[in-house]
C-alpha cells in the first residue's frame, strides 16, 4: 500500500493498518474541516454581498437630479440601518457622479463616511463603468483601515447621458470572525472524531487479527508439545490457512515415524552380516585380524550414523521438551560412582527450570559424553552448569581441571574419529557425537580454556 513507505521494514499488520486508518483519517477529517471552513466562509461572503446588493438597490431609487441638474437623493428611500448614520461604523455608501472621462463630480455619502476616506477604489469604479448596471465586488481598506467588502454599481442619471456609480462597503470582520470561531470548532469536533475513529479501529484490528495471534499461541503450544494439531474452529478465511498448517504438521509426524522405522530395519538388517563376519573371524591368522578389526570399524561406524538418523528424526519432531535439571543429576550421580576410584568428583549447578527442546536420550547422550570425556582428563574436579542466554536458547558448560588442550587440538578434537591421546580408552567418537547432535538442533559445542585450568566445552541448545 502507498503508506508503506511511511513505516520502513515494519512487519505488524495491526501498526500498518492503525498508521494507515491513522493517516486516511487525518485526510479525511482535517480535510473535511477545512472545505467545510471554506464552504461557511463563502456561504457569509454571499450573505454579505446580498446585503450590499440590497443596499444599492436602495441607492439607485434614491438616487436623482434636483431642478438644477446637479445630484440629489431622496433621503426618504436611503438605507434605513442605523450603522450607516454613525461614524466609521463599518457600514458605508456613496453615490459618485462622474464625467465622460470617469473623473468624479459630486459625491453623495453616508454619515459613516463623514470622518473617512471614500472606499471605492478606481480599478473596480472603472470596471462597473464599463458595464452599467452589473455589479462589481471586491475587498479593499476601509476608512478605518479595518478589510471591507465593497459592491459597486455604474447606473445612468438622464438621457443626456449622465452617469453616478453607487457604492456600498461593510466591514468583514465580524463574518470573518465568525468564520474563524466556525473553524476552531469544525477541527475540535474532527479531532475528536478522529480520536473515536482510531479507538475503534484499534479494537476492529484486534478483533480482526485475533484468530492470528491464536494461531500463533496455538503453534508455541504444538512446538512445547502441549497440543497435537490446530483447532478448526477459526473464521472462514483462516480456516484453509489453518487445514494446510494441520496437514503439513501431520506430514512432518509421518515423516518422522517412517524415518525411525527405515532406520530400525537398517539397524536389523546390518546388524546380523557384521554378526557374523564378527563371529567366523576368530581365529589367530592375519586374516582373521584384519576381518576384525575391519568388522569392528563397520559395526562402529553403523552405530554412528544409525544413531545420528535417529537423532536427525527426532530433532525434527515438533513438540519435544526436556527437563535438563532430572537428566543432569542422574549422570552426575552415575558418573561419580564411577570415576570415584580415580579420585574425581562430579557437581553440577543448574537453574531452576532450564528446558531442552528436544529428545531426551539426545540431551542425555550429548551431556554424558561431555562428562565422561572430561572426567577422564580430570585431576580431581569436574563442574556442569548452565544459564538462559535468550529466550529460545541455552547453554551448557563442562569445566575440568585437567591439563586442558592446545588451541589446534581443540579444533581436531570435535572431529569424528580424531583420539588426541591413543592410551586412553575410548573410539574418539565422543566430542564428534555431541557436535553432530547440536548441529542438528541448531545449535553448537565450543572448546576453550576453562577457569579451573583444564578444558571447557560449552553447549549452546535451543530452549523454550
Amino acid at each position: 500500500m502507498w503508506f508503506n513507505s511511511l513505516i520502513p521494514g515494519d512487519r505488524s499488520l495491526a501498526r500498518r493498518l492503525l498508521v494507515g486508518a491513522a493517516i486516511w483519517s487525518l485526510l479525511v477529517l482535517f480535510g473535511g474541516a477545512f472545505a467545510l471552513s471554506a464552504l461557511y466562509r463563502a456561504e457569509a461572503v454571499r450573505l454579505l454581498e446580498d446585503e450590499l446588493n440590497a443596499t444599492l438597490v436602495a441607492l439607485t431609487r434614491a438616487v436623482d437630479l434636483d431642478e438644477h441638474g446637479d445630484l440629489a437623493a431622496n433621503p426618504a428611500r436611503l438605507p434605513a440601518d442605523p450603522r450607516y448614520d454613525t461614524p466609521l461604523a463599518g457600514r458605508y455608501w456613496a453615490i459618485v457622479e462622474v464625467s465622460s472621462a470617469g473623473a468624479p463630480i459630486d459625491v453623495i455619502h453616508a454619515d459613516s463616511l463623514q470622518f473617512g476616506e471614500l472606499p471605492l477604489p478606481v480599478p473596480l469604479a472603472e470596471a462597473a463603468l464599463a458595464v452599467p448596471g452589473e455589479v462589481q465586488f471586491a475587498d479593499t481598506t476601509g476608512p478605518n483601515d479595518e478589510r471591507v467588502r465593497v459592491a459597486v454599481m455604474a447606473i445612468l442619471l438622464s438621457d443626456a447621458g449622465q452617469r453616478a456609480v453607487v457604492m456600498a462597503a461593510a466591514d468583514r470582520a465580524t463574518s470573518d470572525a465568525g468564520a474563524r470561531r466556525f473553524l476552531f470548532s469544525i477541527i475540535g469536533a474532527m479531532v475528536f472524531l478522529a480520536g473515536g475513529v482510531l479507538v475503534a479501529m484499534v479494537i476492529l484490528v484486534r478483533v480482526v487479527l485475533g484468530p492470528l495471534e491464536r494461531i500463533q499461541a496455538h503453534l508455541a503450544e504444538i512446538r512445547t508439545g502441549d497440543r497435537a494439531q490446530l483447532d478448526e474452529d477459526y473464521p472462514a478465511e483462516v480456516q484453509p490457512l489453518t487445514a494446510e498448517l494441520n496437514q503439513l504438521l501431520e506430514h512432518n509426524r509421518e515423516v518422522v515415524d517412517r524415518a525411525r522405522t527405515h532406520v530400525g530395519n537398517l539397524a536389523h538388517a546390518l546388524k546380523t552380516p557384521i554378526a557374523v563376519l564378527r563371529n567366523e573371524a576368530s581365529g589367530e591368522t592375519p586374516l582373521d585380524d584384519v576381518v576384525r578389526r575391519q568388522a569392528e570399524a563397520m559395526h562402529n561406524n553403523v552405530q554412528h550414523y544409525l544413531k545420528r538418523a535417529q537423532a536427525a528424526a527426532r530433532a525434527q519432531t515438533l513438540g519435544a521438551r526436556t527437563e535438563i535439571d532430572e537428566i543432569a543429576s542422574g549422570l552426575v550421580r552415575l558418573l561419580n560412582k564411577l570415576f570415584q576410584h580415580q579420585g574425581v568428583t562430579v557437581s553440577s549447578k543448574l537453574p531452576e527450570g532450564l528446558v531442552f527442546r528436544g529428545e531426551a536420550q539426545d540431551l542425555e547422550e550429548m551431556i554424558g559424553n561431555l562428562l565422561e570425556n572430561a572426567c577422564k582428563w580430570a585431576s580431581s574436579e569436574v563442574h556442569l552448569a548452565g544459564e538462559q542466554v535468550s529466550p529460545e536458547w541455552l547453554r551448557l558448560t563442562v569445566d575440568d581441571d585437567g591439563d586442558g588442550l592446545p588451541e589446534e587440538a581443540m579444533k581436531a578434537a570435535v572431529k569424528r574419529g580424531v583420539r588426541l591421546d591413543e592410551t586412553a580408552p575410548g573410539t574418539g567418537l565422543g566430542l564428534s557425537i555431541v557436535n553432530e547432535l547440536a548441529e542438528l538442533y541448531g545449535g553448537e559445542l565450543t572448546l576453550s580454556r576453562s577457569e579451573m585450568g583444564g578444558l571447557r566445552a560449552a553447549l549452546k541448545l535451543p530452549s523454550l
